[in-house]
């Protein structure tokens, strides 16, 4: 199991997109604190994905610079940040899905897992997401919260010291968001987890640490009801709090 450092995994200097004279993010000095889970938030359009595309090599930086565990990636395309430890889902579903649940994990994890013990990581991380009993349904069949566990099982297989999931939530049932949320809780401390999440309830009950984006910019940073009780927070994004 991962210890919780003070050193960063992950750190961007003055990360920034244009988009010709349109900025998506400006300047973004962010630190991603290792073995702990991290909400990233902030109104729509106000840059999350954006910064991820950058964070994980999908989208180029205008300028500034992506640091993982010390190392300048910056140059670096997102298949080798991949190699480098990166996993991530997307906000649509990005599964195989003709493929059965296990040979989706399993191409997953060849990434980084020799013939030998494939078998027994698919098995693994089908088991942590509690998709082990429909190893053998095609994904395509599967409900579309199913699916997003399967997303997570192909990101576990790939051993990631940081896990990025952008929006797992979305379209899930309430009972299917509480199984999430005591999933990631389980995984923290394992990987990092940067988490980029609208649900508020989600986040609140999750996160270790909130940044909020907004205006592509960082806007403040700090414990959940630190952020919860911010002024500057809750004009732009959670609304005025209970007096």
């Amino acid at each position: 199991m991962a210890s919780v450092t003070s050193r960063p995994i992950l750190e961007t200097r003055g990360l920034t997109k244009l988009y010709g004279g349109l900025a998506a993010n400006t300047d973004v000095d962010f630190q991603l604190p290792a073995g702990r889970i991290t909400a990233l938030i902030g109104p729509n359009g106000a840059g999350k994905s954006t910064f991820v595309g950058m964070v994980t090599g999908r989208i180029p930086a205008t300028r500034g610079q992506v640091i993982f565990e010390g190392r300048d990636i910056s140059a670096l395309p997102a298949h080798a940040r991949i190699g480098l430890g990166m996993a991530y889902t997307f906000q649509i579903t990005s599964i195989f899905p003709g493929l059965d649940v296990r040979e989706n994990v399993a191409l997953a994890a060849r990434r980084k897992t020799d013939g030998a013990h494939l078998g027994a990581k698919v098995g693994a991380a089908l088991a942590r997401v509690g998709l082990a009993d429909r190893a053998d349904a095609v994904a395509g069949d599967l409900s579309y919260g199913h699916q997003r566990l399967l997303e997570i099982a192909m990101g576990l297989a790939q051993d990631p010291k940081l896990f990025i999931l952008d929006e797992p939530t979305q379209g899930l049932a309430e009972s299917e968001v509480a199984g999430f949320v005591a999933l990631i809780r389980d995984l923290a401390g394992e990987t990092t987890i940067l988490l980029i999440e609208h649900n508020m309830d989600v986040v609140m009950q999750a996160a270790d640490h909130i940044v909020v984006l907004d205006q592509g910019m960082v806007l403040a940073s700090g414990e959940p009801q630190a952020i919860r009780a911010d002024r500057a927070v809750q004009a732009a994004y959670l609304g005025t709090a209970d007096a």
